[in-house]
């Protein structure tokens, strides 16, 4: 699946992310993917677990707003 208007791919992530998150909020939505390459490839990431409650939490904290982080997984 390519980049396109409503799907970003991230290899880390970066508070600046937060400007497509509000982006997205005043939009139509959207999804980031952190820990893929600007193909899609998975990458994958470190400290997974703190940034499931970090990035929620920035979120909340900057915009107000609740939204769904989830982990997802490759095999192999």
């Amino acid at each position: 699946m390519p980049e396109k208007q409503n799907v970003e791919w991230k290899s880390k992530w970066k508070d600046e992310y937060l400007e497509w998150i509000c982006g997205f909020a005043n939009a139509q939505g959207g999804k980031i993917y952190i820990g893929c390459d600007d193909n899609g490839n998975v990458t994958g990431l470190k400290n997974t677990h703190k940034l499931l409650e970090d990035i929620p939490n920035k979120i909340r904290n900057a915009m107000n707003i609740v939204v769904d982080v989830n982990l997802l997984g490759d095999k192999g």
